[in-house]
């Protein structure tokens, strides 16, 4: 199939033919053909001043920016790009501001005009009025870029936004559900360790999580998609692309929404202590690796708080971001830097009294040293100013063959 974009005859007339705002349901027009805004996506984000221009626009037949729409399969279409003009639009016509609130515009000088309130040729002169709509009809991946394309002025949607517009269906209602409300959100509700102090594992608040990313980041986690993954060229990552194209006519996000739970639940059991450097951790990532495995959360809290105690005092050697990974894994090089920092290297030569701490035990200058650990890096020995010891070249060359020897 190849993309076809076309331009419909489109009047405000038809647009607001059956006009239903929803609230969190989402929003409909055009004899309920047209989903404005799907449930739960973002809320109507324009000031009234916003509003009123475009109106102003209307009213004198000045024209709007293009609009763009996708045409969907059961031959239903959704706004990809115009839907703060549209809603402008309908609220003013249908004097509901959203929240039962009329609308009174000062038309020309001419003040608090309801639309109800203009000439009856005025009213006429509106809803005749011709919107400048692009039809795009074609595959996911040729709409998806399409999208991007056009994706570049205004307050631009998000990537995950744009995946949501391109694979619109009854799934994806059902998971914007739990993910993406701004409000009273299953998924963020979860996620608090406790109901005080509100403490989550979460890096997303409520505001991420109405722009979808609560929603992007879950569906990372469940097609195992890193960071790192992501598709300069198309703009997503694409094992979730494929995730939502697999299941989106599926009736219920009920897989998505209870691997979610496993995550969150798995991490509650397995570490006890909440720290508010969870917040934000990749969880599902390391649900997907490590979930299966068995721990004990008593040794892992002791390994934990005994590694932030040498933290607060020797950060240097440290990678802090790798702690949670490290407990669960035991790969040092995620905790562990191999290297001793400067400033480690100058509190163990102060401790060495400005001496080669080696056979020699010569008094040198600093920059004549080399730092050397006392307990192996690859025998356990971790890069900490007490395992630190700063050497001449000759002793440091004799110290690491007597090391060798040994093995």
């Amino acid at each position: 199939m190849v993309m076809k974009i076309s331009t419909p005859v489109i009047t405000i007339r038809d647009l607001v033919n059956g006009y239903c705002d929803n609230g969190q349901g989402g929003v409909v027009g055009l004899g309920g053909k047209l989903n404005i805004r799907p449930a739960y996506q973002r809320a109507f984000v324009y000031e009234p001043a916003d509003r009123d221009r475009v109106m102003m626009s209307v009213y004198n037949g000045l024209p709007l920016n293009s609009m763009y729409w996708a045409q969907n399969p059961d031959g239903t279409f959704e706004v990809i790009d115009g839907q703060q003009r549209i809603i402008s639009i309908c609220q003013y016509l249908t004097n509901n501001d959203g929240n039962g609130n009329p609308i009174a515009i000062n038309f020309n000088k001419k003040l608090n005009q309801l639309f109800s309130g203009l000439s009856p040729e005025k009213q006429n002169e509106i809803l005749d009025y011709r919107l400048q709509v692009y039809l795009c009809s074609g595959t996911d991946d040729e709409k998806l870029e399409w999208f991007h394309t056009i994706n570049i002025a205004g307050k631009q949607m998000t990537d995950q936004e744009l995946l949501n517009a391109n694979y619109t269906g009854p799934w994806l209602s059902d998971a914007k559900q739990y993910f993406s409300k701004k409000s009273n959100n299953s998924a963020i509700n979860l996620a608090f360790c406790d109901n005080d102090e509100r403490n989550t594992l979460l890096a997303q608040n409520g505001t991420d999580a109405n722009r979808q990313k609560l929603l992007e980041t879950v569906l990372r986690w469940i097609t195992n998609s890193a960071k790192s993954d992501y598709d300069d060229e198309k703009r997503c990552w694409p094992a979730v692309a494929e995730y939502m194209a697999v299941h989106r006519d599926d009736s219920t996000a009920n897989e998505l929404w209870g691997y979610y739970e496993n995550v969150i639940k798995w991490v509650k059991a397995t570490f006890s202590t909440y720290r508010k450097d969870m917040k934000g951790i990749e969880w599902g990532l390391l649900y997907n690796k490590y979930g299966k495995n068995k721990y004990d959360p008593d040794g892992l809290e002791a390994e934990l708080g005994r590694l932030y105690k040498i933290y607060d005092v020797d950060p240097d050697g440290l990678k802090k971001n790798g702690f949670y990974e490290y407990v669960l894994s035991g790969n040092r090089s995620l905790v562990w830097n191999r290297a001793f920092s400067p400033k480690q290297q100058r509190l163990a030569y102060q401790n060495q009294n400005n001496k080669c701490g080696g056979r020699c035990g010569r008094e040198m200058q600093f920059e004549m040293l080399e730092a050397h650990h006392k307990i192996a890096f690859a025998d356990g020995g971790e890069t900490r100013i007490e395992n630190c010891l700063m050497l001449c070249h000759d002793c440091h060359a004799d110290i690491t063959a007597v090391q060798n020897q040994k093995k």
